[in-house]
């Protein structure tokens, strides 16, 4: 498929998902100097033009919507943009994955990541009900978990800003389970809707499985008629009694029986809690995942139930080398540096054939001397090391076959971190830094942070973005 050169004023790199009516492309801001994720429809493929119409003000409610929410936790758009053959939106790019992928991956998370998902959702929701903005499509799929921890809430494409649009407030839309009774029934509708949804996704949180589950018309009767067990009885471990009254409430049948407002939801997961929250979901948790770009799925039906493209993650390990063993060194490095462990390994046991220079290279990656002697521990400890080893330091020599020149400036060297952050996550600053100690040509020093990636796709991409900067 042949790519744009650019939508609006951002060159286009790379396709990073696409449905039947629209695509969604990396791209990059030449003014800002920054990644961006673009989210397009093609009109040519919506023959009534009222229906054209209606998509295209879907697209633009997302990009008021949202774009009024300045918040950490609300995924940012930049801009909304049309020309002949696309309408568009401009919003920021995020490394991670969605929670609908964790969820699929490994239903069961610990309490204190559950609590620290919702507290940051209902955080993000407050801001947006304060700000007369209600998102009506809270689901996982919707919440994305940053490589950092942090979680975003994206998609407001079917959102509803409050004195606007009044005559299609009770219009049904959103995803079945996670629709609250009043949409179906007709009642009238406020922020209480998304209250229901952050409930459903609670109870799915704490029982490993959704509390309304089948085909859409089942689950919509049994959202206005049936309770569902509580989600303490329905998880087969039995776990967390204390929260049943809260989901209970947050997904009352009657508005006026839900908490009022995302803030006394929040308050009384807290007060069931009662302990001090994280601030990000743990990172054990994250690096069960292979961190990926993620831009969120264009908001049209088409595409809701289109994945979005991922590199496989089950390929062969490097000739020589077993399995297993490389999996195990993986687990013990993410402890020190983030999910980018998977990357760094492998590219370490192509260039080596034997666990101690295996080990000397990844030294390189971990940048506190008690963590480097913490990693070998481990390493021996799994029996693939001496006992004994005092291989703790990194080497201070500059990588072969790299050219002097002068040192990248500090303005430089931070950009160049967040581009190469867009690829392996935190570990680039560490990256960076220590390529732009060895006093390398820019051409040289951006080839050196080349190395940190895992193909030669990666790569080639990665200097022709740099090369726009």
């Amino acid at each position: 498929m042949n790519l744009p050169d650019r939508l609006g004023k951002y060159p286009v790199t790379e396709v990073l998902g696409k449905g039947a009516m629209g695509i969604v492309y990396r791209a990059y801001d030449p003014v800002i100097k920054r990644l961006v994720a673009i989210k397009t429809i093609r009109k040519e493929l919506i023959e009534d033009d009222e229906k054209a119409e209606t998509l295209s003000g879907r697209f633009r409610r997302e990009a008021q919507a949202a774009g009024a929410l300045s918040h950490p936790g609300i995924v940012a758009v930049y801009e909304y943009g049309e020309d002949e053959q696309y309408a568009y939106i401009a919003m920021e790019y995020v490394e991670g994955n969605s929670l609908r992928e964790y969820l699929a991956r490994s239903p069961n998370f610990d309490e204190g990541d559950i609590v620290s998902i919702m507290v940051q959702l209902l955080e993000a929701l407050e801001f947006a009900h304060n700000h007369a903005v209600w998102h009506r499509d809270i689901k996982p799929a919707n919440i994305l978990v940053m490589s950092n921890g942090r979680i975003k809430l994206t998609d407001f494409g079917i959102a509803r800003i409050e004195a606007a649009d009044r005559t299609r407030a009770n219009v049904i839309m959103g995803t079945p389970g996670y629709i609250a009774p009043e949409l179906y029934v007709g009642g009238e509708v406020d922020q209480r809707i998304d209250i229901f949804a952050a409930g459903v996704l609670f109870y799915h949180l704490l029982a490993g499985q959704a509390p309304f589950r089948g085909r859409a018309e089942a689950v919509m009767h049994d959202v206005c008629y049936h309770d569902p067990p509580p989600p303490s009885q329905a998880d087969p471990q039995h776990r967390w009694p204390q929260y049943d009254a809260v989901v209970a409430r947050a997904i009352a049948k009657a508005p006026a029986q839900r908490y009022a407002s995302a803030g006394a939801f929040r308050a009384a997961i807290l007060a069931e809690y009662a302990q001090p929250v994280s601030t990000t979901i743990s990172e054990s948790t994250i690096i069960s995942n292979v961190v990926r770009p993620i831009a969120v799925e264009p908001s049209t039906p088409s595409l809701r139930n289109t994945s979005l493209s991922t590199p496989g993650t089950s390929t062969p390990p490097p000739t020589g080398w077993n399995a297993t063993v490389l999996a195990s060194i993986e687990i013990e490095l993410a402890r020190f540096v983030g999910p980018v462990a998977k990357v760094l390994v492998r590219r370490a046991a192509r260039e080596h054939r034997q666990i101690e220079p295996l080990t000397q290279a990844l030294l390189e990656s971990i940048d506190r001397k008690e963590d480097r002697e913490a990693f070998c521990r481990a390493v021996t400890g799994r029996g693939m090391l001496r006992s004994g080893s005092t291989i703790t330091e990194r080497p201070a020599t500059a990588p072969p076959g790299t050219s002097p020149g002068p040192p990248m400036t500090p303005a430089e060297l931070e950009q160049a971190t967040k581009l190469l952050a867009t690829y392996i996550g935190p570990i680039a600053r560490v990256v960076a830094k220590r390529a732009a100690a060895n006093g390398l040509s820019k051409r040289d020093f951006f080839n050196e942070l080349a190395r940190s990636l895992e193909n030669d796709v990666q790569r080639e991409r990665f200097l022709r973005e740099a090369a726009m900067s």
